[in-house]
Formats: C-alpha cells, sequence, structure tokens
C-alpha cells in the first residue's frame, strides 16, 4: 500500500478516519487520513540526536525559468487589472477569523551552539538592502536586527513581538541534519512548507522535528520544542497529478504548506504563551480584486548571515495564473533555509490613529509561506501555495481537533 516500506499495515476504521499503523524495521508510525489531511505521529522512539552546528539547509525547491515567463505576464495582467478594477474584492469562499496573540514574552534561553553552516555561493552573497533581479520586480530583504548609533551596535529583534513567532525547525533525513523556517499561528501549533516534512509523493515522513522559536546564533531563547504530530495535504504526500504545475511538478503546488503540533512541555505547556502567534487567513484574503497584496517574509535563509539571524523581506506579491497553480509571487533574496517562513499581511504593531482602518486591516497575519525559487537565482523571485479552505483550514482543524489545549 505504500511504497518503499517493507512492513505489515493494517487499516481501521474510526470515527470517519482511516488510521493506518505501519510497522517497520525501525519505528512505528500511525498515519491519519481525514478531510484531505494526512496526519502523522512522530514517533518519540527516535533516539537519533539533532546536530545543531553542522546542520544542512533544506533545498528551496527550485522552478524552471519558462515559469518565469509565465509570473511576469501574470504582473502585468494584474497591475492593468488594478486600473479597472475600482473596488477591493472580498475574499473567495469562506473567510474566517483566526487571531494572533503577543505573548508575555518571558524567555528560558537554551544554548545550541553556533552553526557551521555555509550559504551557496550560487544563491547570491553579495547584496544590497533593496534592489531587483533580472525580473525587474524591487523589493527590500534586510536583517531582521536593527542598528542603534553611529557604531551600528545591532539591537536583536528576536526576542520582540511579533518578530518571535518565529522560528528555526531542525529535522533529520536519513542520518543528516536539516533546517527550515516556520512559525506559529497557535499557541503551540507551528506553520511551515510541505517540503519541510516531506518529499512531494514519497509519502514518507522526515524525522526528529525540533522547533526553536526567536532563534538566533544558536541560542533557544524560548527552548527547543519537539514535535508531537505532522500534518500535510494528502494530495501533495501522495503526489497527486493535479497538485502540480506541469512545467514544475512537484515544485510549484497548490498545497505546500505542513503543520506541526508542538509536544507539551511545562512552565509553559506551549510556546506560543512566552512568544505569542500569528493569526492565519485564506481563500486570498488581504489581496485586491486585481491580485496584489503586500508581504513581509520572515526566515532564516542559510546563505545570509550563515543562516544565524533571521531576515525580513518587504515586497508587493501577486498572485499568478492557474497555470502556476494560483501561487503568490513576491520579489526576495531568501534562499535555502527560509523555506517555511511565514508570508505575512500587516506587519508589525500597529499605530494608534483616529482615522478609520483600511481593508482587511487586522495585524500579523499569515496568508501564505515560502515554497520555491528559480533555478536562476538571479531572477530574485519567490513563489508560496496560497493558503485556502482546502489547506491550512483543513490541516488547523485537524490538529486541533477536540479542544486541543495547544490551540487554546
Amino acid at each position: 500500500m505504500r511504497q518503499g516500506l517493507s512492513s505489515v499495515t493494517r487499516l481501521i476504521t474510526i470515527l470517519g478516519c482511516t488510521l493506518t499503523i505501519v510497522s517497520t524495521s525501525v519505528q512505528a508510525q500511525e498515519i491519519i487520513h481525514k478531510g484531505g489531511a494526512t496526519g502523522v505521529k512522530v514517533t518519540p522512539g527516535n533516539t537519533q540526536k539533532l546536530d545543531f552546528i553542522t546542520a544542512r539547509v533544506r533545498t528551496l525547491p527550485k522552478a524552471p525559468m519558462s515559469v518565469s515567463a509565465q509570473a511576469e505576464q501574470d504582473l502585468i495582467q494584474n497591475l492593468v487589472n488594478q486600473f479597472h478594477s475600482p473596488a477591493q474584492a472580498s475574499a473567495d469562499g469562506d473567510i474566517g477569523e483566526a487571531p494572533g496573540f503577543e505573548g508575555d514574552g518571558i524567555t528560558d534561553p537554551v544554548e545550541l551552539g553556533t552553526p557551521l553552516l555555509t550559504g551557496d555561493p550560487q544563491e547570491g552573497l553579495d547584496f544590497q538592502s533593496q534592489q531587483f533581479g533580472q525580473s525587474n520586480y524591487p523589493f527590500t530583504t534586510a536583517r531582521a536586527d536593527l542598528a542603534s548609533g553611529l557604531t551600528k551596535v545591532p539591537t536583536p529583534t528576536n526576542t520582540m513581538y511579533p518578530y518571535r513567532a518565529t522560528g528555526k525547525l531542525f529535522f533529520t533525513i536519513g542520518s543528516d541534519t536539516f533546517v527550515c523556517s516556520g512559525s506559529l499561528i497557535k499557541r503551540g501549533l507551528v506553520v511551515t512548507a510541505a517540503h519541510c516534512v516531506t518529499d512531494y509523493g514519497t509519502r514518507k515522513l522526515f524525522t526528529n522535528f525540533k522547533f526553536i522559536p526567536g532563534y538566533r546564533q544558536g541560542q533557544a531563547p524560548y527552548r527547543v520544542w519537539a514535535a508531537s504530530r505532522v500534518w500535510v495535504p494528502t494530495k501533495y504526500f501522495n503526489g497527486a497529478a493535479t497538485q502540480c504545475a506541469p512545467t514544475a511538478p512537484g515544485v510549484v503546488c497548490k498545497d505546500d504548506v505542513a503543520v506541526i503540533e508542538l509536544a507539551p512541555q511545562t512552565n509553559p505547556t506551549y510556546p506560543g504563551t512566552s512568544t505569542g502567534w500569528y493569526g492565519y487567513r485564506w481563500n486570498q484574503w488581504g489581496f485586491t480584486s486585481a491580485g496584489l497584496t503586500q508581504v513581509t517574509q520572515l526566515g532564516y535563509p542559510v546563505a545570509l548571515d550563515g543562516g544565524l539571524l533571521m531576515q525580513r523581506t518587504d515586497s508587493q506579491g501577486f498572485v499568478a495564473s492557474a497555470t502556476l497553480m494560483s501561487n503568490t509571487i513576491i520579489g526576495s533574496l531568501m534562499t535555502g533555509g527560509a523555506s517555511g517562513g511565514p508570508w505575512l499581511n500587516n506587519f508589525g504593531i500597529q499605530p494608534v490613529g483616529t482615522g478609520p482602518a483600511g481593508t482587511y486591516a487586522t495585524p500579523n497575519i499569515v496568508v501564505g509561506v515560502t515554497s520555491w525559487g528559480y533555478t536562476d537565482a538571479a531572477i530574485r523571485q519567490q513563489g508560496a501555495s496560497p493558503f485556502s479552505s482546502s489547506n491550512i483550514v483543513t490541516l488547523v482543524n485537524n490538529a486541533c481537533a477536540g479542544s486541543d489545549p495547544r490551540c487554546l
């Protein structure tokens, strides 16, 4: 039933769910298929240790340059539509409220050791804070840290909200440790990219996931948090033929999104109590009728500052055509290691004002996660699967079933 797994497999139907128990020579995996989502229980019996020092970058999936030409046409069309669309469109389909929370900010640091990560020279180490690539699409990429005084002494922001709800994700593939990025969208729930938890269509999860909110220079200010279960859209997990663009199979996809349930600890039970978490929306919340939006992207690209510091990109985003699976595209200098990092609308602490708020004014809303870039890094654009009722909503609903305390 599941390729590449030699074992005894049992199927049990419980309350409308298909529960698959797979016994392997290494460990047993419990897999639940429910409502378009696949949940895989992370077995605590895995004693393999993560290597925080020599962890490798999880390569950002790359689309061919031919996809860039389609994206350029889509951008031009969206800009043309902007002048012929006087009103903003409401989001398609279901619109729900999933607010964020600031947290109390109390730290409990853990020293992990300074990584020896090196970046890919092909992905660009020599950069300026504001630029555009061959796509001529402007953006700004810079450290999340600030600088003060004439000496430009760094002022860390990793323990300040809303930055601290973003973190680094470590995991193992075989005997090697890899890194991605992720962010909290509930007290104990992390959203990241599906390709950070599994290879497309392989029906097999990576192992030993650890999430470190507010990571900075080898330190975990809010401890290290293990995963207890991972949820992935079933069509991505199985490799459905209609899931991805024919020109970029397994790369430009509808559902490159995953949700990770964190295992509880004590005082606090889950990290969001201290770090806070972001809200999230779906079905093109925050986009104009012409398919345009403003995105703040956070993550830990290994080619920038060795992945030791959180990076921030600000860019206008646009919705690509159905040819590119309606992915959102932005300009960005981020590289591998930033995969799974949040794409946010209305990032930051909002000012107090007397005027009326604009449309879609809720702050710190995740509308996607870093999914892919181009084979030619000089294009300087990246894409994200759109959050929808069938991916992020289904994943969170399954992870939070039964009034789960990590979601309260």
